[in-house]
């Protein structure tokens, strides 16, 4: 197989663009020309992590790889545990997941192994992972994407946790043998793949963690020592370094020992200011050498293009992690947890008893077909945010909205904070370790549906799965609508809470200042209308702003009433358009519509009922009319900040609506 490989790469040479490689401190492909690497890493696929699965990822000693191994043989044997893995793996990765990978613009991949795959014990060589590496370069070099192994669980493991399959203890550095495996692995590796231009390099540890009684020069020792076994073989390829304590300590790696190497610094939670990352910068133009954001993610879509835009702008690569996970909000797809799936998980959970094995079998199953790119469930905000530049300047329709029509409150535009919505908390700026369901730095408290600041609930009533919930003052959702018909209609929008302020407005125009009633509960779902609105013809933009929170969003509905006709005068309509703007300082305009010739009177009034401003007391002609104020109560003095309502009344009939005075 090896042999029919190499000449395989041999015949590819002639059209080859040649190595990546590193010149003059830049990453360059084999023509000189620089490349910015953009890709995802393939995590989960050779090394599960419990937290990726849905299970086992809290519970002390099974969220490393060997422990789901060993609990998944026991449940259904040696024999089906390896049919499980093969399915497993041909599930999680294959040419489905890089053909999408290259449609979003990825120009490589990053590929966390487990030592084992290549070599069980040292002296011995194991063909799994040259085959599964050989059929990922089947996979990719038709769209000339390169291939960057990462050694993820070194032997004896470079740190003591599970994502290093360690047994709670760093034994790469402690005890005699795993160093030398470790060299011994990566030249074997260099050995096969020396002539092969898809691979983008050598990651050579992935974060390691130095345990007390070891100094970072014993790291550095390491390094030279595998740069040295696999330049004996293989002069082509770049050598990936990353830092001590999880790849963002590089004491004593410099200077650098080869001329085509690259420091690959990893990043998570943590500020998006380029304060962060200055001490790579300097290391990086001292010595002349490129940068590579090997691993980030696991946050929020905003903090992503935050981070993009710091790395480009600084000539910097950058590798995602990771590109599919299981019931997961952070990457671009979303596996489903299945009912029979679900049972197998409340029992390692400890909330559940044993199934049989036959049950387990058919649970991990469905888990596998679930894996399946085309059964994932695409998490539409994640890669925009990647690769989208107008991310954080023009909201996207998250899905196509209609007039007349029902828009599930969760599906506002796709966008940066500030730009398709506004949270109080957006991005995870917390500790180190506060990541997707820690305790410090949330940024969503829900953890469903979206990937955003904005904090969503599973809530399977009313026709819709989810709703809005734990809204705060000063927050605000946009929903683009591309699918008008012009008209008049009713707009209801569904909540349930225990009170609040409610802002609406469309086209930018404030429509009503609504009082959300106290509905008795969190899912009493009740409407609040606006009546009569005017829809004009074209693309419309609806705004809700949480102006005093209490209350959760379900849906927005808009009902057709009557055609728009601009020259037709409803009988006995008797409304208040707009009031715009609002909030406003100093003066706002009060547009209202007189379905018949009377005497009216508009007032200013406080929230007690108490007249502020007789604006007007006269009699009005059927059609539509427009009054000002300024702010002034009746005396001509300034009314101080707050809330107002405006009141049309005659005709033995009254509306009123809310104005905000800001100052």
């Amino acid at each position: 197989m090896r042999i029919i490989i190499k000449i395989g790469f041999f015949i590819n040479l002639i059209l080859s663009q040649g190595f990546l490689h590193v010149e003059d401190g830049q990453i360059v492909e084999g023509n000189g020309e620089p490349i910015l690497l953009k890709g995802f890493g393939l995590g989960g696929w050779l090394v599960p992590e419990g937290y990726m699965l849905q299970n086992l990822g809290y519970i002390e000693g099974f969220e490393s790889p060997t422990e789901i191994e060993n609990h998944i043989e026991d449940l259904i044997g040696a024999e089906l545990a390896a049919e499980f893995w093969d399915l497993y793996r041909s599930s999680y990765v294959n040419k489905a997941d890089i053909d999408q990978l290259a449609e979003w613009g990825m120009n490589h991949v990053r590929v966390p192994f487990h030592y084992k795959q290549f070599s069980e014990e040292p002296g011995s060589i194991n063909p799994l992972g040259y085959e599964i590496v050989d059929s990922l370069i089947s996979w990719c070099e038709p769209y000339n994407m390169y291939i960057i192994l990462d050694m993820h669980c070194a032997p004896g493991a470079q740190n003591s946790g599970p994502i290093s399959d360690s047994d709670g203890t760093a034994r790469l550095w402690l005890e005699d043998g795993y160093k030398e495996h470790a060299v011994e692995i990566w030249k074997d590796i260099a050995t096969y793949y020396a002539d092969n231009f898809l691979i983008g390099g050598y990651d050579l540890i992935n974060e390691p963690v130095l345990p007390d009684g070891i100094s970072s020069m014993d790291l550095r020792e390491l390094y030279i020592d595998i740069t040295n076994a696999i330049r004996e073989v293989d002069q082509n390829h770049i050598i990936y370094i990353e830092g001590n304590w999880y790849g963002t300590d590089f004491t004593n790696l410099t200077p650098p020992w080869d001329e085509n190497m690259s420091y690959a610094f990893h990043k998570y939670w943590g500020d998006v200011t380029i304060n962060t990352i200055q001490s790579y910068l300097s290391m990086s133009n001292n010595y002349n050498i490129p940068l590579w954001l090997g691993e980030t993610g696991e946050n929020s879509n905003h903090w992503y293009y935050e981070i993009v835009k710091l790395c480009e702008n600084n000539n910097i690569g950058w590798n995602w992690w990771t590109h599919k996970k299981i019931e997961k909000t952070t990457s671009p797809y979303s596996a489903i947890v299945g009912p029979a799936y679900q049972t197998l998980l409340n029992y390692f959970n400890g909330s559940g008893s044993q199934p049989s094995s036959e049950y387990a079998q058919a649970a991990l199953w469905e888990m596998v077909n679930s894996l399946k790119i085309e059964n994932c469930i695409v998490q539409k905000g994640v890669v925009p945010s990647l690769t989208d530049p107008a991310f954080g300047e023009t909201p996207r329709p998250y899905k196509q909205h209609s007039i007349p029509g029902v828009i599930a409150a969760v599906d506002y535009d796709v966008g940066a904070n500030y730009v398709a919505y506004s949270d109080n908390e957006f991005m995870n700026t917390g500790p180190v370790g506060s990541n997707e369901g820690g305790a410090d730095g949330y940024f969503n408290i829900g953890w469903v549906y979206r990937n955003d600041g904005v904090d969503i609930e599973y809530n399977g009533n009313e026709g819709i799965s989810y709703n809005i919930g734990w809204t705060e003052a000063g927050e605000w959702l946009g929903y683009t609508i591309e699918d008008v018909s012009p008209g008049t209609y009713d707009i209801d929008i569904r909540v349930a809470g225990f009170g609040g302020i409610l802002l609406v407005q469309l086209d930018y125009q404030n429509l009503a200042v609504i009082d959300i009633p106290n509905t008795g509960g969190w899912s009493n779902w009740q409407p609040v209308t606006l009546e009569n609105v005017n829809v004009s013809p074209g693309d419309k933009y609806l705004k809700l702003q949480i102006v005093e929170n209490g209350f959760n969003i379900k849906k927005i509905t808009f009902e057709s009433l009557a055609s728009n006709d601009p020259d037709k005068i409803i009988s006995n309509q008797f409304r208040i358009n707009k009031i715009y703007p609002n909030p406003f300082n100093p003066r706002t305009t009060i547009d209202f519509t007189i379905g018949e010739k009377n005497h009216y009177k508009v007032q200013i009034l406080n929230l007690a009922g108490k007249e502020i401003n007789e604006l007007s007391n006269k009699e009005f002609k059927a059609g539509n009319h427009s009054l000002f104020w300024n702010g002034d109560d009746n005396l001509g003095s300034k009314a101080s900040s707050g809330f107002y309502i405006v009141k049309v009344s005659g005709n033995q009939i009254s509306i009123q609506n809310k104005v905000v005075l800001l100052k």
